[in-house]
């Protein structure tokens, strides 16, 4: 009974729709260029809030040494007390940092920011042409 009814819902539709001037809409183009130059182009993405992850370091288990883990067990990390720690935005290093604690908090000084690999070659270019 319902699928009747739809049915004669959506042949009433489309006889409503024939009866009117129907037209294909057109939109501007986008200029990316003119979008990019904008002041105001970064202040959209300012307000999302990304994944921020500090990783005091890493270790490989074998499945058996999981199972027999249990409380007061010590797990081994790659990493030496007072190494620097990693800082992942989105699961992607961008800095190093060292554990702080902030009253009863833990939290992260940064003491060195993680360049990518064309952020490196794009400083190195600008700081070549302005030492010429």
């Amino acid at each position: 009974m319902l699928r009747e009814e739809g049915s004669q819902t959506l042949q009433q539709d489309k006889e409503e729709k024939k009866g009117k001037n129907i037209s294909k809409v057109e939109f501007p183009d986008l200029d990316a260029a003119k979008m990019v130059r904008g002041s105001n182009s970064i202040d959209l993405l300012k307000d999302i809030p990304l994944k921020v992850i500090v990783e005091l370091g890493q270790t490989v288990l074998k499945i058996k040494d999981i199972l027999e883990l249990g409380v007061g067990s010590i797990v081994e990390l790659d990493k030496l007390s007072g190494d620097p720690v990693d800082v992942l935005v989105n699961g992607r290093l961008i800095a190093k940092g060292e554990v702080v604690v902030i009253d009863e908090d833990f939290g992260v000084r940064i003491t060195d920011l993680v360049l990518d690999k064309k952020t490196k070659e794009k400083n190195g270019e600008e700081n070549a042409g302005q030492e010429a």
